[in-house]
């Protein structure tokens, strides 16, 4: 029998019906993503649903996933920012909808009163494309060539993408951070 190494076997596997090579698939990623989707949604149960909708999304593009160096993570981290973002524009409409309602008593919501902080505020204020490159490479620590395989670009262009996106941060942060009317 053939010992089984690596994502590509596992999903051939899997995708055979091999329930197993599924489940290694996850259990060797889902923490990673879990981590990662932590990062980008504001509860710990919306992070579980972003790996949930994560793997559906996997399994149901199976035959379309991209691997990097036998990995399905690269692919699995994409989707995983893709879907946060997703969640949170639904959020947020789902929220101005609510508030076209009269309200007869608000009660406040708690978690109004905390903020995800100013790198994450920061990070969000910059465009998608500015957010996967310095997510994949920054947070997550791929390599150039490993991001330029998940977002189907040449390396050279993740690298010029990457530099541009660390001034447009580094400016948004600081713009988050600065004090109101200027510096003394």
């Amino acid at each position: 029998m053939n010992r089984i190494t690596g994502d590509h076997a596992d999903w051939a596997l899997a995708q055979e019906g091999d329930g197993r090579a599924f489940a290694r698939v996850f259990d060797r990623h889902a923490p990673r993503l879990r981590r990662h989707a932590w990062a980008l949604v504001p509860t710990p149960d919306d992070a579980d649903d972003v790996v949930a909708v994560v793997f559906l999304e996997a399994w149901r593009k199976r035959d379309r996933v991209r691997f990097v160096d036998d990995s399905l993570l690269p692919w699995l981290l994409v989707t995983a920012t893709n879907t946060a973002h997703n969640l949170q524009r639904s959020t947020r409409r789902h929220r101005a909808f609510l508030g076209r309602f009269p309200v007869d008593d608000p009660a406040p919501d708690p978690a109004d009163a905390f903020t995800d902080g100013s790198a994450v505020e920061a990070l969000s204020g910059l465009p998608l494309a500015d957010q996967r490159v310095l997510t994949l490479c920054v947070v997550e620590g791929l390599g150039e060539r490993e991001a330029a395989s998940v977002l189907g670009v040449p390396a050279g262009t993740v690298k010029s993408r990457l530099h541009r996106a660390k001034a447009r941060l580094q400016k948004q942060y600081q713009a988050t951070t600065e004090p109101l009317g200027g510096t003394p």
